[in-house]
């Protein structure tokens, strides 16, 4: 990918300078879904497909932006950016650079190309990675000594601002704070982590794309968001002490929840579970046992399916096809919802035959291609 990535931008803005060129992960959660924004805990790791981010600094105020990908050029100059509605993949890169700005930071004018391959909406954060491959590449160029924890946080604002999405930190973390081989145990309020050994032993990280993103998936988000927000409202009129899920207990819930609103219990009540399940998980890795964790994967798609509603009928196929195979310990859907990817730990010799059997057995089922990826756990962002 280096050679390449120079290569194009070599070509594309007719030079023989040699790009400083940042890498950002994307990354897969192990368990823990819908908890971040519910200051709960999440288990992330980076994984072994990054974006690329090449950029030279020039001496005028025009940004010029190529997506290799897409094959797409944008430019602007740098005191007239502002969030785009086309070009939206220039949006990740023009709000880190706002970013900056906003700190009283003097950006110069660049030209840049992206190569990804982090598979767009698969579920697997390729905005995040983007976005914090261009915060590493300024802080390097602009020489700003910014630590990862702040830049982390920029990039997150970025997405917010930007891209319009008032996503948790963890993609961004996990893209920046990776460890090869290692999960992350992060806690979404205080951003305390620890790294947690994954030995897979013969066994690998598949994921299954159902190739669908369906149009609810960002309105029944905020509506989960909200409906969480109300369980918190209703035990604070009784437990002033208790502002968000992380706080509460399955006790509350019962006591003075679901008296008031049984949907909000059932979506609350998800939450708490899960938590408690990470948690749980986290010994099962630091005692090597990854068929405990495997069963907890199925125990929170049930949850995610039934108690909390964000899956659908192409990824509940997806659990369901491999619930029956012996060689596939744990398996469930991962992201928002509504679409993208299922994560499921298998035996390595096993992956093949699987995918044979599932790719015709999904297609007759949805009518949808079956595409499949298989993650290792690698670093973190970093300057090539």
């Amino acid at each position: 990918m280096k050679e390449s990535i120079i290569k194009i931008f070599q070509q594309k803005f007719n030079t023989t300078i040699v790009p400083l060129i940042a890498k950002a992960p994307g990354r897969v959660n192990i368990i823990g879904e819908h908890t971040d924004y519910n200051e709960g805990f999440v288990l992330p790791a980076a994984i072994d497909k990054a974006a690329y981010f090449a950029i030279e600094l020039t001496n005028e105020e025009a940004i010029n932006l190529y997506a290799a990908d897409l094959d797409s050029f944008f430019t602007t100059t740098i005191n007239a950016i502002a969030p785009l509605q086309n070009n939206k993949w220039a949006n990740y890169i023009l709000g880190v650079v706002h970013q900056f700005k906003k700190l009283g930071i003097n950006v110069k004018g660049f030209n840049a190309v992206l190569k990804s391959n982090v598979p767009i909406g698969a579920g697997l954060s390729s905005s995040a990675a983007l976005e914090c491959a261009v915060a590493l590449a300024l802080n390097e160029l602009l020489q700003t000594g910014l630590d990862k924890n702040t830049l982390i946080k920029m990039a997150q604002k970025a997405e917010h601002e930007y891209a319009g999405v008032q996503c948790g930190v963890m993609d961004q973390f996990a893209s920046v704070m990776g460890k090869k081989n290692n999960l992350i145990k992060l806690d979404c309020r205080t951003h305390e982590y620890e790294y947690v050994p994954l030995q897979l032993d013969g066994y690998k990280i598949l994921l299954l794309n159902t190739n669908v993103k369906h149009s609810l998936a960002n309105s029944e988000y905020n509506n989960r968001r909200s409906e969480c927000n109300k369980a918190v409202e209703i035990i604070n009129k009784h437990l002033p002490q208790i502002h968000s899920l992380r706080d509460v207990t399955t006790e509350m819930l019962a006591k003075y929840v679901l008296p008031v609103n049984e949907l909000v219990y059932k979506r609350a009540m998800y939450v708490v579970q899960e938590n408690e399940r990470l948690l749980a998980a986290c010994n099962d890795l630091q005692n090597d046992d990854i068929h405990a964790l495997g069963k907890k994967m199925f125990a929170t798609h049930e949850g995610l399916s039934n108690a909390y509603e964000v899956s659908c009928k192409e990824l509940d196929y997806l659990v369901e096809f491999v619930k029956t195979k012996s060689y596939v310990i744990g398996a469930r859907m991962m992201g928002g919802g509504f679409g993208g990817c299922t994560i499921n730990i298998i035996k390595e010799e096993n992956i093949d035959s699987l995918i044979q059997e599932l790719e015709p057995a999904y297609k007759k089922e949805t009518g949808l291609p079956l595409t499949y990826y298989i993650a290792g756990l690698e670093d973190g962002a970093c300057i090539i």
